[in-house]
């Protein structure tokens, strides 16, 4: 008889440079004091080259294991999508942790669920099209570059407390 749970695969280990990284940061007389590792945005180059490879596996891993449906497919292009990869760094580095003892675990799953009703809301209609392989960028009525950005040696725009204050004489 085989073993009907043979094909249950790993999940994706970290990068052992990021793995490193986390260790030196829970010491607890460290002298790094750097950003979390799933906020990708602030990691510096070396911490960030390998995060891309292994965030694609984890995503399909994620995929293989858990998308029955469609809306529960990441799409491959979940890198031109700027707050999923900030997202599934975050579900990936938690599921790590999560799986240190059975409550977690649970917990860790309705975090999965939250992710994929803000991927879903996220991704919008061109969810579908992007799941297929067939990704456009922002459409156009909806592009940031629409922000005015602050001519040159102007100042930034004053709080948004400062323009209540001055709106109210």
């Amino acid at each position: 008889m085989t073993n009907p749970l043979a094909n249950f695969g790993p999940f994706p280990e970290p990068p052992a440079l990021i793995l490193e990284y986390i260790a030196e940061r829970s010491v607890e007389e460290s002298v790094v004091d750097g950003p979390a590792p799933w906020d990708l945005g602030a990691l510096p180059a070396e911490l960030i080259a390998p995060m891309p490879a292994w965030l694609d596996s984890v995503c399909r891993w994620l995929n293989w294991a858990y998308a029955w449906q469609p809306q529960d497919v990441i799409p491959p292009c979940w890198t031109k999508h700027e707050g999923l990869g900030y997202e599934i760094a975050a579900l990936a580095f938690a599921r790590t942790d999560a799986y240190t003892d059975a409550g977690s675990t649970v917990i860790w799953h309705e975090q999965y669920d939250r992710f994929l009703t803000r991927m879903n809301k996220a991704l919008g209609k061109a969810g579908d099209e992007c799941r297929v392989g067939r990704h456009e960028d922002r459409p156009a009525r909806f592009q940031l570059a629409a922000w005015p950005t602050p001519a040159q040696g102007e100042a930034e725009e004053e709080e948004p407390a400062g323009r209540v204050e001055e709106m109210a004489g």
